[in-house]
């Protein structure tokens, strides 16, 4: 009987240390810390990077007109604010990727579970997918255009056939890291076919697809500058490759440097705003991210 006792207390022991284990500990973190961790390192690193461009300017390591100093960027980028049309520009190209990544969610979302769960849905489109993906998107602006002409229509199918094999991608490489046990667990409780999917598989596969998430959005983006650089029309309206292009054209190396920077500061706030407030909350209930 003592020895019984004695067994139950010890796996009561043991359940109450795993449950210690599993229970993660949230703190709020303290603005103090998250200004000298998250916000001093990236400004710290731009300000050098300035220094660093303007250093080389004032060295004369090339021509002015080939690398305009950062105060003739940041003349063209108040102009442009002057104007009104900065926030216009930047709207134009970021309503025409978001949009277009939401499509390119909404379809290559069904199609990654499709080729994940079917055996011959991927023996017959797995290879094409994994194709498609490292297909540069550009190759498919001139095809675009003449199957669909000079619109948004044509903008939106570049983005979709550089974004969905990503996304596509993604979610089957998600689904197939998903531990079997859970399937099994899964059946065990009669989470078969559709609500299996909801509820076992879509959870567990969340890590990958969000990594298939961000790539299809970088994909989406990229894919929508190749757009706007080649395929640049007044009836498109100025977005932010048309900026880019038109520069060109203009030799305005200023106006040049400016697109590059407001097509990397859209990525990076997106990134930003989006994807890596999710990626914590996934982490986070997972317990692999401690503090809040």
């Amino acid at each position: 009987m003592a020895s019984t006792e004695t067994k139950a207390d010890d796996l009561a022991g043991l359940e109450a240390g795993l449950d210690a284990l599993d229970a993660v500990q949230v703190r709020r973190t303290p603005a103090r810390e998250i200004l000298l961790d998250k916000v001093l390192p990236p400004v710290v690193a731009v300000v050098l990077v300035v220094l660093v461009w303007q250093l080389l300017v004032w060295a004369k390591v090339t021509d002015d007109y080939k690398l305009p100093p950062p105060g003739a960027v940041w003349d063209s980028l108040t102009d442009m604010w002057v104007q009104g049309t900065l926030l216009e520009v930047i709207w134009t190209s970021v309503s025409r990727g978001l949009f277009g990544f939401v499509m390119a969610v909404a379809i290559g979302t069904p199609l990654g579970l499709l080729v994940a769960r079917v055996k011959v849905v991927r023996a017959a489109i797995g290879p094409i997918l994994s194709g498609l993906q490292s297909l540069p998107s550009v190759a498919w602006v001139a095809p675009a255009v003449i199957w669909l002409g000079l619109n948004d229509s044509m903008m939106y199918a570049v983005i979709l056939l550089g974004a969905v094999p990503s996304v596509a991608n993604g979610l089957v490489s998600g689904v197939d890291q998903v531990p079997p046990l859970f399937l099994r667990a899964g059946r065990t409780i009669g989470a078969t076919g559709l609500r299996g999917t909801i509820h076992i598989v879509l959870p567990a596969a969340l890590p990958g697809y969000l990594a298939g998430l961000k790539q299809g959005w970088a994909f989406s983006w990229r894919s929508l500058m190749a757009a706007e650089i080649i395929a640049s029309s007044p009836d498109l309206g100025l977005g932010l490759g048309q900026l880019l292009e038109n520069g060109r054209n203009n030799f305005d190396m200023p106006g040049i440097f400016l697109a590059i920077l407001l097509i990397l500061f859209v990525g990076i706030a997106i990134d930003l705003l989006i994807f890596s407030p999710l990626e914590r909350r996934v982490l986070r209930s997972r317990g692999l991210l401690v503090k809040s």
